[in-house]
């Protein structure tokens, strides 16, 4: 199938990117490309598939390669298309009436039911658009595949069904995967590189055991550096001994030794280790407490579709401060109509079957970030929180916002620095009780990790619904599952995923 070479290769932006990264992509050789947002990952892609020059260096792909790069975005002239057309317009247009069947082919690879075929591409879920995108890739058969974030807006059992495909559509090719969601990242590959603006470290290892390779190499790292700044001090203190007793003696010869060895600290002090520091911006939460013991009691509820079916009832549930709730269910169970039925009886309607304490103060996030406003800035939405001009400034720029993003139309900012956005957002409502709707969409690993640590920390109360499984097994205490017309409590998510992964197999 052939390789992918990366010789010294380093792109400089407004700041450098990566640098001198060098490393070859073999046949079965599945990278995981880890990287905070807008730290370089969509760019490496874009350089590898010939979209982007390199500021220095060559990456050489041998003779003949074709390279699939599956980006983010979905065309808008694909929108008005139907599914089938979408991946069909990816063929050269002299082939498209001849190998039109290729088409199905592909799309039956996916297990694209037949009347999904046929629907427009403005009409199609977020999942079944990024399944769109990666059939548009594969249907030229690609000799290489770049994947950037393929599993976002992916439910599990699509994620699942992903994994499964790369693992044997891709098996004897170069791939490379862009990619925030760690499950994925340990089913999916066995190479991982985590890009930085300095070193980066490339690990021959599926992400989690890369993790830890990781782990230890920078803490070597910052052992040696320290050990290099100890000499140099030492060196100059040596240097200042002698240049006061060369003074006082007159002696040139310590004079120029004590030169020499501030040379040498000065030396070492350039060439020593340069620790790794994530530029990703902090991710906080708050909790405002409440006295309460049961915060919401659900008693005889039926959660039905907008036009009224029924699509699972609740026989008594009681929520208590401190639960970590984690909603379990396939698509189209109701896991999104209960979350807006939840939402709207703790923002004071009356839902009968409902009951909220009174103290219950939401915090709500969901898929599509609706708390953002579609016009405006970061530096007016944070305002509008009353933390003043200079506090606004200062929240925005922990949270990972340079001054001159607060100042950018929310509309032009990528979809991570939005999610960023709407979870300060939603720490500044002081809530005590959360909902959240895949929280983790969006968000890089270093962020995914530090909300998780944020909620453990404050005992955080919530509800949740992700196909991030590190995240499920990290957060919940408590898991129900839609299942059979009901809601039943489980000892854990194990069961469900394993029901998942069985599927079709």
């Amino acid at each position: 199938m052939g390789s992918i070479s990366l010789n010294s290769v380093g792109v400089v932006a407004t700041s450098t990117l990566f640098d001198n990264l060098s490393l070859v992509i073999g046949e079965g050789d599945r990278v995981g490309l880890i990287a905070g947002n807008g730290n370089g990952k969509t760019t490496l892609l874009r350089c590898i598939a010939g979209q982007q020059d390199v500021t220095h260096g060559e990456i050489v792909r041998s003779r003949g390669l074709r390279v699939g790069f599956v980006e983010q975005d979905v065309p808008p002239r694909l929108l008005p298309l139907t599914l089938r057309d979408a991946v069909l317009d990816a063929l050269p247009a002299d082939a498209r009436d001849t190998d039109s069947w290729r088409a199905e082919v592909v799309l039956d690879e996916f297990e694209t039911p037949d009347d999904m075929r046929g629907r427009e591409v403005s009409r199609l879920s977020g999942g079944w658009l990024r399944l769109m995108l990666i059939a548009r890739v594969w249907i030229n058969e690609p000799d290489a595949l770049l994947l950037d974030e393929p599993t976002n807006h992916l439910d599990l059992g699509k994620i699942i069904q992903l994994e499964r495909w790369l693992k044997n559509a891709t098996r004897s090719m170069p791939v490379v995967i862009a990619s925030h969601d760690r499950g994925f990242l340990d089913a999916s590959t066995n190479r991982t590189l985590f890009l930085r603006p300095g070193p980066s470290h490339f690990f021959a290892l599926p992400f989690t055991r890369a993790r830890a390779a990781l782990a230890e190499a920078d803490e070597a790292a910052a052992k040696q550096q320290e050990r290099d700044l100890k000499e140099a001090r030492q060196l100059r203190q040596q240097a200042s001994k002698l240049t006061n007793i060369g003074i006082n003696s007159g002696s040139d010869l310590l004079t120029l030794k004590a030169k020499y060895l501030k040379e040498r600290a000065a030396r070492i002090e350039a060439s020593a280790v340069q620790l790794h520091k994530e530029r990703a911006g902090d991710i906080r939460l708050a909790n405002a407490g409440t006295h309460a013991k049961v915060l919401v009691a659900i008693e005889n509820l039926t959660v039905r579709t907008p036009d009224d079916r029924a699509l699972f009832s609740i026989g008594k549930l009681h929520l208590f401060q401190g639960d970590r709730v984690v909603l379990l269910g396939r698509n189209g169970t109701g896991k999104s109509q209960f979350m807006k039925l939840v939402t709207r009886a703790m923002s004071g309607e009356a839902i009968p079957g409902i009951r909220v304490t009174s103290s219950l103060r939401l915090g709500a996030t969901d898929q599509e970030m609706s708390q953002l406003p579609s016009s405006g800035t970061p530096f007016d939405f944070i305002a509008g929180y009353d933390q003043g001009d200079q506090r606004t400034k200062a929240l925005l720029a922990a949270a990972g916002f340079p001054v001159d993003k607060q100042t950018q139309p929310i509309a032009r900012l990528s979809f991570g620095q939005r999610a960023r956005l709407a979870l300060l957002a939603l720490r500044l409502s002081e809530p005590n009780f959360y909902l959240m709707d895949e929280p983790t969409n969006h968000v890089d690993i270093a962020g995914q990790e530090q909300l998780e640590a944020e909620i453990l920390e404050h005992g955080a109360s919530c509800i949740l619904v992700s196909h991030d499984r590190s995240f499920v097994r990290n957060i919940g205490t408590r898991f129900f599952e839609i299942a059979g017309g009901r809601l039943v409590e489980r000892d854990g998510p194990e069961g469900f995923f394993a029901a998942m992964a069985s599927v079709d197999q």
